[in-house]
């Protein structure tokens, strides 16, 4: 590797909003996530299924099928 093109690589943390914080190596400093693998439902399996305004009741109206 060429010397002094590179950004330089150190540990930093990584905090979600759910608390959970996460020691890794990277070229940014301290970032801050909104999800990760500890709130993610697709990891936690308790993923809910929110109609918000009712647009399955809408679609159903506009194209008339069930």
């Amino acid at each position: 590797m060429k010397k002094e093109i590179h950004p330089t690589y150190e540990k930093t943390t990584i905090t979600c909003a759910c608390g959970t914080v996460y020691e890794v190596g990277s070229t940014k400093k301290d970032m801050k996530v909104e999800i990760c693998s500890n709130c993610h439902p697709f990891f936690t399996g308790k993923q809910k299924f929110v109609d918000t305004g009712g647009r399955v009741e809408r679609f159903k109206r506009k194209y008339g099928r069930e």
